[in-house]
């Protein structure tokens, strides 16, 4: 069987995972056997990756459209290369076949892992430039960070639906869904938020 995984380091609102989706419904994945998420690739227990590598059986695919979205730690990779290995797995990486259905020939083990000690290269400059430039603009006196939000900020929808939450007629999930906003914008909501009645 064949599954596909996508992944975004920040939420929906900021970034666009469909049209990783689409490149793997291409390949010709069903779109219920895509696993996806919003984490970033360096951390090492994601939930759907652990559930994605937890179904897949002897002979199934796993297609990613980059290294980098599979995971951004070449330790982890070397994990998911021996899982592959293990399970007779078939890694697709854009085009890139890794077929660990037979033995793994040096030549493309070795290139894979460069792969990723790149991707992991890159997820270091890049968090070594963002902080730079925050140093750089707290040196210019400048705010680093989000802006607070304060109570007479909060969304109206949140309002709304705030009630149902406090009365427990609804859980978190089902008032994110209401809100339109995530669980975690929820909660921070819910931590700034003290209603006087």
């Amino acid at each position: 069987m064949q599954f596909g995984y996508c992944r975004c380091s920040t939420n929906e609102n900021k970034q666009d995972i469909d049209r990783q989706k689409r490149e793997l419904k291409q390949l010709g994945i069903k779109e219920s056997n895509i696993f996806f998420e919003y984490e970033s690739g360096s951390k090492i227990d994601r939930v759907q990756l652990d559930r994605l590598l937890s179904t897949v059986k002897d002979g199934d695919s796993i297609a990613a459209t980059e290294v980098s979205r599979l995971t951004r730690s070449t330790k982890q990779l070397c994990e998911i290369i021996e899982l592959s290995k293990e399970k007779h797995l078939k890694l697709v990486i854009g085009s890139f076949v890794v077929d660990c259905t037979k033995e793994l020939d040096p030549m493309t083990q070795g290139m894979i892992m460069m792969w990723g000690v790149f991707s992991e290269m890159e997820k270091a400059i890049i968090s070594q430039r963002v902080k730079s430039g925050m140093a750089n603009a707290a040196a210019k006196g400048k705010a680093i960070g989000r802006p607070i939000t304060k109570i007479e900020a909060l969304p109206n929808s949140f309002l709304k639906h705030y009630p149902k939450y406090r009365d427990k007629l609804i859980n978190a999930t089902e008032f994110s869904r209401l809100c339109g906003l995530s669980r975690q914008t929820i909660y921070k909501y819910l931590s700034i938020y003290t209603p006087s009645n």
